[in-house]
């Protein structure tokens, strides 16, 4: 379940995944099989090459690479998530969903 986004937030997102930007979108959310995380960061773009070597910069695998709809992303969370978006300058986004680092 997602939620603590606004509809202007998610359509921005989608329309840059869909214009070949690597694009971030993060947002509250709890998942049973996660225990303790309670956001996710959903990394996207359409082009997926670019999308593979800008998470293999950060340690990931593009077999991680979720193709749900027509918005290929990974999901960072838990570590993943705080550090990449460090790396990234996001601190002010980790701080809107009161993630600590």
């Amino acid at each position: 379940m997602a939620f603590g986004i606004k509809r202007h937030e998610l359509n921005e997102w989608k329309q840059d995944v869909q214009n070949g930007k690597i694009a971030f979108l993060t947002h509250y959310w709890i998942d049973e099989r996660f225990p303790g995380c309670n956001t996710v960061t959903k990394v996207g773009c359409n082009d997926v090459s670019k999308l593979i070597e800008w998470g293999r910069k950060h340690g990931l695998q593009a077999e991680w690479i979720d193709y749900k709809e027509a918005y290929p992303h990974f999901d960072l969370f838990g570590k993943y998530e705080s550090d990449i978006m460090l790396k990234e300058g996001m601190k002010e986004q980790l701080e809107r969903f009161n993630r600590s680092f």
